[in-house]
């Protein structure tokens, strides 16, 4: 229970054990303002997995199925570090050019993945790849 934020769930076990003291689950859930099939939803997670289950485990897993293809992620990284100058729309008719098909929008959204989405990001992350790697920068 140390590891267990206590302000996250203090309303929770509040309510069941309002609940356990007036002997009353309508009544403790009109004074704390919850419906009861919120109460029985939290009696049964903590019946389940005792007082951690309470947490909140609302995170929506991510649609993968939404996500461009790990090629193309990589190409998109690459063109951002190749012309970091260029925006969503230019980098998806220029990797159109190349056989690589994306939506500006698919763009914008590994850029934002890969914290690339501005253009100050992406020339910093041009000058880690140089100090990485040493290769020398043309004026194009």
């Amino acid at each position: 229970m140390s590891s267990v934020p206590q302000n996250v769930i203090k309303h929770k076990v509040g309510l069941l054990n309002l609940a356990a003291e007036l002997g009353n689950v309508s009544c403790a859930c009109k004074v704390m303002g919850f419906s009861r099939d919120t109460f029985y939803r939290y009696q049964s997670a903590r019946e389940a997995g005792g007082v951690e289950a309470l947490l909140d485990a609302n995170r929506k897993k991510p649609n993968l199925r939404n996500r461009v293809e790990e090629a193309t992620e990589a190409a998109i990284a690459g063109f951002a570090i190749e012309q970091p100058a260029f925006g969503q729309v230019r980098v998806s008719n220029e990797l159109r050019k190349r056989g690589i098909f994306v939506f500006p929008s698919g763009v914008r959204s590994v850029w934002l993945r890969r914290d690339l989405e501005s253009s100050k990001k992406r020339l910093s992350a041009l000058e880690r790849h140089v100090a990485e790697t040493g290769d020398v920068l043309t004026e194009a």
